[in-house]
């Protein structure tokens, strides 16, 4: 079975860094993406990033390009999201999944942040404080 279990979350002030750590396993590495996203209170569910596997491209929402950082083991078995600068807005519970890829515009596969997932794991909470 598919799975993924994300942790690493914490509370950390403004400014400061965290890193999330995603379990993959039952699946494969080399064809797929793995995703992260997160919601905060009273907004909807977003993507933060993905990697493909495949082409080792990333993909970053643009309120985090330039501080979050989306990296994977060689054997693409954990997946890590590192989260420097952290703003108050980073707050939110954070959740991995995989995915298969899609295609961009120019027929490039990339990761792309769907919303029609069946369930959600647990996520792992992040809280940034002022």
């Amino acid at each position: 079975q598919v799975r993924a279990v994300e942790s690493g979350g914490g509370s950390v002030q403004a400014g400061g860094s965290l890193r999330l750590s995603c379990a993959a396993s039952g699946f494969d590495f080399t064809h797929n993406c793995v995703v992260w996203f997160r919601e905060a209170p009273g907004k909807e569910r977003e993507g933060v990033a993905g990697i493909y596997f495949g082409g080792g491209t990333t993909v970053y929402a643009d309120s985090v390009k330039g501080r979050f950082t989306i990296s994977q083991h060689n054997a693409g078995d954990m997946v890590y999201l590192q989260m420097n600068n952290l703003k108050p807005d980073a707050t939110a519970i954070y959740y991995c999944r995989t995915d298969s890829p899609g295609l961009s515009s120019t027929g490039a596969e990339v990761c792309l942040f769907r919303s029609n997932y069946a369930s959600w794991g647990q996520g792992t909470q992040v809280t940034v404080s002022s």
